[in-house]
This record gives C-alpha cells, structure tokens and sequence, in this order.
C-alpha cells in the first residue's frame, strides 16, 4: 500500500497502468505486421520477421511511440490504422474509482505518457480519461521518453512536483528506474497490463494487479 499520507502528487502511465495494454499489443503484434504484409505482398510470419529487428532497434527511444516515425519507416498510416481497431481501448477496471479517490482526498493526478499526441487523442476521445485527471502530458513534448533519466528534470519544469512527496504508478519498468535514479521516492509497478496475457510478479518494485489493492481508505483521513 503506497504511504497515502505522504504523498501528494501521483503520476500516473496511460497504457498498461489506466488503460489496458491489449490494444497496443495487438496493434503492433497482429494488426500492423497484417497490413505491412498486405501493403508488400508477404505472407504475416515473413513481414513479422521482417519487422522484429527493426522494433528491437528503436525500443525504448522516442521514437518507439512515435506514429509520424513509423509512417515513415514502414510505410504505412499508423495513425489511421489505430482507428481501425479503437474498439479494443479500454479503461481497467477499477481506474477511474481509483483517480476519483485521489481528486476526493486532494491529491494531484497527472498522467504521464510515451504515447504520441495522435495516439493520446484517440485514446482520449474514446475514454475521456482528461475529464478524471489534472494535467495530461506526452513526453513528446519534452523530447524525452520516460526510459531516459533526465525527462523528469523536464517534466518537474513543465509539471513542478516535490520528487520525496511523489507515486509514480507505472507498467514499464525501464521508466520505474528512471524515476528512482531521478529521485522520486514513491513507486509503484502495474502487474496486470494486459487483460489477455497472464499477470507479472515484480521483484524489482513493489507492484499490484487491481486497483482495489493500492486505493486509499478514505476513512483515514480525517479531513475525507
């Protein structure tokens, strides 16, 4: 259970951590090597050995999130491929009892993304995710992902924070030692990214599978 009492600012991940991940894998596993293999004349196991190493590349940069990046790579409109299969969006559940907890008991929730602004829009327009939070931001914006040390010095200028009074509740844990070797003292890893895989155990970070397992007990707060 995170130290609720000290803490005052919560920086939450969008995919993975509030929505889940299925949407996102089954893009990249099974949609975009499907329309890569169409648009080349290859058969789906071919285009996916073809695109392995070319992810492995550029995994935990920028340009791993980014759509205008991979239009370019692969040829293909990513941004409207999403909208081909945005009926997988989905909140997890529990997330927004979890974010309306935090706004009752005063904490500061911002969302914290490597996702793309077209990707954070679609994602926005088909949850309203903005209407639970109180600031959204792309590391987009900063030119940094998560992955890399110094985006939260950029972040606390765009986004000023106290790192000791501070959650980070995150899927990837690239990102979690991050924030560590930045200085953010609370942290907290989201075991159960993806509905359709089987849930992680994480020795690294403490870490919980539903959202019902971290919420704070208003009843121990004397001003809730």
């Amino acid at each position: 259970m995170p130290d609720w009492n000290n803490i005052s600012t919560v920086l939450l991940d969008m995919d993975g951590t509030l929505l889940d991940l299925h949407f996102d894998s089954h893009f990249w596993q099974e949609y975009v090597p499907e329309r890569y293999a169409f648009s080349r004349g290859l058969d789906i196991p071919n285009a996916r050995q073809l695109l392995a190493p070319i992810f492995r590349k550029h995994e935990g940069t920028l340009n791993w999130y980014c759509l205008d990046f991979w239009r370019k790579e692969l040829d293909l409109d990513i941004a409207e491929l999403k909208k081909d299969v945005a009926h997988l969006i989905a909140i997890k559940s529990g997330a927004l009892e979890f974010l309306h907890q935090l706004r009752r008991l005063g904490k500061r929730t911002v969302l914290v993304t490597n996702a793309h602004p077209d990707s954070l829009a679609l994602k926005l327009e088909h949850t309203r995710l903005d209407n639970h939070l109180d600031h959204l931001i792309s590391a987009h914006e900063l030119g940094l992902p998560k992955e890399n040390p110094n985006f939260w010095a950029e972040l606390q200028v765009a986004e000023p924070f106290t790192p000791h009074q501070t959650l980070l509740v995150d899927d990837n844990l690239a990102a979690l030692r991050s924030a560590r070797d930045f200085g953010i003292k609370h942290l907290l890893a989201a075991g159960y990214p993806d509905s359709q895989r089987e849930a992680r155990h994480i020795e690294e970070f403490p870490y919980f599978h539903e959202f019902d397992e971290i919420s704070p007990c208003a009843s121990s707060y004397p001003n809730a």
